[in-house]
């Protein structure tokens, strides 16, 4: 089983039945936030899945004929499984702008300069989505998104901060230029 495995089992437990399609909105507006992946992946899973017995899958009779998965005993008790595991190993964090800024030295200083200046604007952005979302009613959401949303605005306010000082260093001079 792989995460988008989970995910899809997650997904479809906490909203009863799913479409792939609505799979991928109900990841967009949840876990979208902190967990990429190919969107193709929600539209293959459920079916592999349903062969594995841990999704029941349903199909429309008429009109567009829509596959239709639910939760299965089996599945839920893999999610269940899944969810006891004491998970100790850290996520990898794969950030193109963090990744720019190791090499930072070899490019022009005004490149490192608009890095910073738009990783903060991004994260800001970012922020910003994240207080919305903190804003809506207690009972908007299960309190474990809320509570992952919770990190997620510290790990935002902590990306903010990064590269507004980062900024601030560059362009007063403090950091030493990049080399020729």
């Amino acid at each position: 089983m792989t995460p988008v495995s989970y995910l899809v089992l997650g997904l479809v437990a906490r909203h009863g039945t799913a479409t792939p399609y609505d799979l991928k909105t109900f990841a967009a507006q949840s876990v979208g936030n902190f967990w990429s992946f190919p969107h193709a992946q929600l539209y293959k899973e459920p079916p592999r899945l349903a062969e594995a017995g841990l999704l029941a899958e349903e199909r429309e009779e008429f009109g567009r004929r829509r596959r239709i998965f639910r939760i299965t005993d089996a599945g839920r008790s893999a999610l269940t499984d899944w969810l006891a595991g004491g998970e100790t190993a850290l996520g990898e964090l794969r950030a193109p702008g963090l990744l720019k800024l190791a090499f930072a030295e070899l490019g022009r200083p005004a490149d490192a300069v608009t890095l910073a200046r738009g990783q903060a604007a991004a994260h800001r952005a970012q922020l910003a989505t994240y207080e919305t979302l903190a804003a809506l009613p207690t009972d908007a959401m299960p309190w474990s998104l809320r509570r992952a949303l919770e990190l997620g605005l510290g790990y935002e306010r902590l990306q903010v901060d990064f590269w507004e000082k980062l900024l601030a260093d560059l362009t007063a001079g403090r950091i030493p230029p990049p080399t020729d």
